[in-house]
Parts: structure tokens; sequence; C-alpha cells
């Protein structure tokens, strides 16, 4: 009698509760659970039992059945797409669905890239070590244990001194333990995420859900934690008083986010007025084509893309196909293992230019053929 009214009372609540936040719950808690599966094999999160029986278990597929673990991602992947087409149509809100977003994906793993141990690692030279990130590097304390998983030792401090000090707080806090610095940092990115979100919801709801559950910014902005993220919620912040007529906050705010990272120089001169937004939108792509001839395209640069929502938004659907690219060029990554060989950033790049291609031939016929399209829109509707 009691368990028959406990699950007749769990079903009411499921009832209630709107499928797509479910849905979310679901599939991110999946990719938490499947980003492990790269954990790096020389990172001890946990010192326990139940830890070491679960990486034991994940780390077979994302290294000893990586077709399995492409397919697996690829999966996800497009649930996320599918997710976020759909819930555009809906009335959800914004900002309760990024709460579940992030607070879900606050307990992934970085898996496709070691930035975020960078990150750790920067802040740790200040606090820890009371030495300048800009003048000292990993490998200038050769027996520090976090050299263990450490990629890019080599290097100084690469990024603006805006993004430094934030990376202080979570350092601090965490007292060298690094389980309290892995999360700490994790809890950072979620928070300026949520900022983002928050903001944007103010100027548009609508534009605010494609923030909150596109898979670029949920897989490379909270699942990698890169800190374009936080470059980008910032520069929101700034559209917001832009919107407001608060000119000099706006102007902070985007100055800010070029200290997080340079890459959003071209926000500064971001106003209401069509003309600079065009400047401003054509100032990123140039950096971004430099960036990618000079070395080569990480899918992360173009969050910085989103900041336009408010001023252009169309153009994340319109560059969909393209983004979406993005997230499956890390086949030579997952399917092969890592980014050791030049053939395999070939293999990237040519995948990248393949949706490219593809989005502009979609944009070229959406122009010539509207007719089309809006056939398809009206029988959906």
């Amino acid at each position: 009698m009691n368990k028959r009214f406990r699950l007749d009372f769990i079903f009411k609540i499921l009832y209630k509760i709107n499928p797509i936040f479910i849905s979310y719950f679901l599939v991110l808690t999946f990719f938490s659970l499947y980003s492990y599966s790269l954990v790096d094999l020389n990172l001890t999160l946990i010192n326990s039992a139940w830890w070491n029986w679960f990486r034991s278990l994940v780390i077979q597929i994302g290294y000893f059945r990586r077709d399995l673990s492409f397919i697996i991602y690829c999966f996800l992947v497009a649930v996320l797409f599918i997710l976020y087409r759909l819930v555009k149509k809906t009335k959800v809100d914004p900002v309760k669905l990024a709460v579940l977003i992030g607070a879900v994906a606050f307990f992934s793993y970085p898996f496709l890239s070691h930035d975020f141990f960078n990150y750790i690692f920067d802040a740790r030279i200040f606090t820890f070590y009371h030495k300048n990130p800009y003048l000292f590097k990993a490998l200038d304390f050769p027996g520090d244990p976090y050299l263990r998983f450490m990629h890019w030792t080599h290097r100084t401090y690469p990024y603006g001194p805006v993004f430094l000090p934030l990376t202080f707080i979570p350092s601090f806090l965490s007292f060298g333990k690094f389980v309290l610095n892995y999360f700490f940092f994790k809890g950072l990115f979620v928070f300026f995420y949520w900022l983002g979100v928050y903001v944007l919801n103010k100027i548009s709801r609508k534009q605010a859900i494609v923030l909150a559950t596109h898979p670029l910014i949920i897989v490379e902005g909270l699942i990698s934690s890169h800190n374009d993220i936080i470059g980008l919620s910032i520069a929101l912040v700034g559209a917001y008083w832009l919107f407001r007529n608060r000119n000099i906050p706006a102007r902070v705010a985007f100055m800010l986010s070029a200290g997080i990272k340079y890459i959003t120089l071209p926000f500064l001169i971001l106003t209401k007025n069509k003309r600079s937004g065009y400047l401003s939108l054509l100032g990123l792509v140039m950096i971004l084509g430099y960036l990618t001839f000079r070395s080569e395209i990480q899918p992360w640069y173009f969050i910085s893309l989103f900041v336009f929502l408010p001023f252009y938004p169309g153009l994340i659907e319109k560059a969909d196909i393209f983004l979406s690219g993005l997230l499956f060029s890390y086949y030579p990554y997952i399917f092969l293992g890592g980014w050791d060989s030049p053939i395999k950033v070939t293999i990237k790049h040519r995948i990248i230019l393949v949706f490219f291609v593809v989005n502009l031939i979609f944009l070229a016929v959406r122009s010539f053929y509207p007719a089309l399209f809006l056939k398809r829109s009206t029988n959906s509707r």
C-alpha cells in the first residue's frame, strides 16, 4: 500500500514537470557520466572504491572502444540539437531551464580539452606559490603533483588580466585541495553561464533560450569549461546596459570582456546602431579567420558569436549547420585518439570545411527559394 502510494506520488510529480526539463536532465546526466570516459589516466579525482570502479568502467569505452565512444558522443550531440530545436517552439522559462542545465553539467568532466586544468594551475601559481603566472609556467614547479595530468606546461599565462583575478577566488577557497579546486572552478563557469542567460532574458526571452540550450554553449562552455563563456556573459551584461541606454557601464563591461580574452575586442565598438554592429561582427570574423589560418580552428572560439544574439536574432540559427560541424569535428580526438599528428588536425579541418560549405549552400537555397521554407513552416504551424 505504502509502496503504491509512493509510486503514485512520484508519477504525479513527473506529470507536472515539463517534459523538456526531464529530457535535459536525462540527456545531460548521461553526457556528464560519458564525459569521464576520457578522464586523464593520471588523474585521481576522489580516493574511493566507487570512484575507482566507475573510472575503470567508463575508460573502457573512452580508451579501448573508441568506435563506440564516438557513436555515443554523436548521439548525445544530435539529441542536444533536437532538444534545442524543439525548446525554441515552447514557452519554457530560459532561466529555470538554464539552472537545471548548469546544475547537471557542473558534475561533468572537461573531456575534450585540457585548458580547464591550465586555468587551475595558472591560479595556483599565484595562490599557492605566490608567483606571477605571466612570468612563471607550470614546468617551473617540477615537484607539483598536478603536473601528472597537465598539458601545455611549457607556456606562461596567455589570457587577459581580467580572467586571472576571477580564478583566484576558487583557487583560494580550495585551500590547495584538488577536488575542491576542480568543483569550485566548475562552479565559476556555471555561474557565468547563468549570468549570461539571466541578462539576455531581460532583453529577449527567445534569444535567452538559444543561449541556454545551444549545444555549442553546453559542450564547450559548460562541459569543457572554456573561459570564452565568461567573456561572452560579461559582454552580454554590456549589451543589457546598452539596451538600457547606459553607455558607460556598457563600455566598462565590454572592456572587462576583452580582458578575459582579446578575441572580444571588437565588442568595444558595439552600439544599438546596425552599422557599428556590422563592423563589430566583421572585426570578430576577421580575428577568427586570422586565428584559423595562423594555427587551427578551435570550436570554442565561436562562442563569442553569441554576443550578437540581442542585435541579430537570426545569426546563430543561420550558422547552426556550421556550428554543429565544430562539435562533430572531434572525430579524430575521440575515435583516433588525441591531436598527436598533423593528419588528425587536417581531418578535423576538413570536417569543419564540409559543414561550412553545406551551411553556405543551405543559406543560398533558402535565399533563392524562400517559398520552400515558408511552406514548411506553415505546415508545421
